[in-house]
């Protein structure tokens, strides 16, 4: 029988008593499963993955949850990164422990079971250590974060002060809203496409914002400023922004219907 431990909020214990581990998590292909990790001799590798997963808020804190899988029983495993190329592939339990302890550097590597956890596979439920592991990927300590629009953690413990303190060339943190709408009106009548459409790219950024004083540019002549108002505010929460994109849907630009369709797929 190979060991596993899974690593959840501890307000799931009972839960996981009573019923054992649910199938979620990430989707594979649309095998929806469980995340978890050998147990090593390492009781730091073991537990690497809790101040990852502490990040993103657990009530009550961690519990480590330890299973036993029949060594036949069919997991994929791999370094997280791979999981957004493909999907690992499919190997007995027994040889995913060994192939993660033969590893000289086993941190990021997790299994997926391909199903739910049950209550008689459940071995024993203790508290996590809540300092164990790393943060955000390996080696990530003494390494110069990144606060370009796609790293950096929206809402993240520091992130306004990080932002702040390393400021990203293209992506902000962005100038105030009253800078940014006074280089509207600085830019004239229709305007100097090049202002606006960097204007716009600040503007997206935010979750919301003065629509008013956009939709106007929906009648710019230049075809992309156009497309970027439908990229800046089509994840907005303004009210309004449903009845401006179906006007932008029947813009005779085929890049900016283009982009309304896009914008508005689930």
């Amino acid at each position: 029988m190979a060991m596993f431990v899974h690593v959840t909020s501890a307000a799931n214990a009972p839960r996981i008593r009573r019923s054992g581990i649910r199938a979620a998590g990430d989707a594979r292909g649309g095998v929806r499963g469980v995340h978890c990790f050998p147990v090593l001799p390492s009781h730091t590798l073991t537990h690497q993955w809790v101040r990852e997963l502490a990040r993103f808020g657990s009530r009550g804190g961690l519990v480590a949850v330890h299973l036993r899988l029949d060594d036949d029983q069919r997991v994929s495993v791999g370094h997280y990164r791979d999981r957004v190329r493909e999907i690992p592939p499919a190997v007995p339990a027994a040889e995913a422990v060994r192939r993660i302890a033969a590893l000289e550097d086993p941190r990021g590597w997790e299994v997926f079971v391909p199903r739910a956890i049950g209550r008689r596979e459940v071995h024993r439920i203790r508290a996590a250590p809540q300092v164990a592991g790393w943060r955000y990927l390996p080696d990530a300590h003494g390494t110069r974060p990144c606060t370009c629009f796609g790293c950096r953690v929206r809402g993240g413990y520091g992130s306004r002060r990080l932002l702040e303190r390393l400021p990203h060339p293209l992506d902000g943190p962005p100038p105030p809203a009253g800078v940014l709408l006074a280089r509207i009106a600085q830019a004239g009548d229709p305007g100097d496409p090049a202002v606006l459409r960097e204007v716009l790219h600040w503007f997206s950024m935010r979750r919301r914002g003065p629509l008013g004083r956009l939709a106007p540019l929906a009648a710019h002549p230049d075809p992309g400023v156009r497309e970027e108002l439908v990229w800046t505010v089509g994840r907005w929460s303004t009210p309004g922004v449903d009845q401006l994109l179906d006007g932008l849907a029947e813009d005779p630009s085929p890049d900016v219907r283009e982009a309304v369709e896009a914008i508005r797929e689930p």
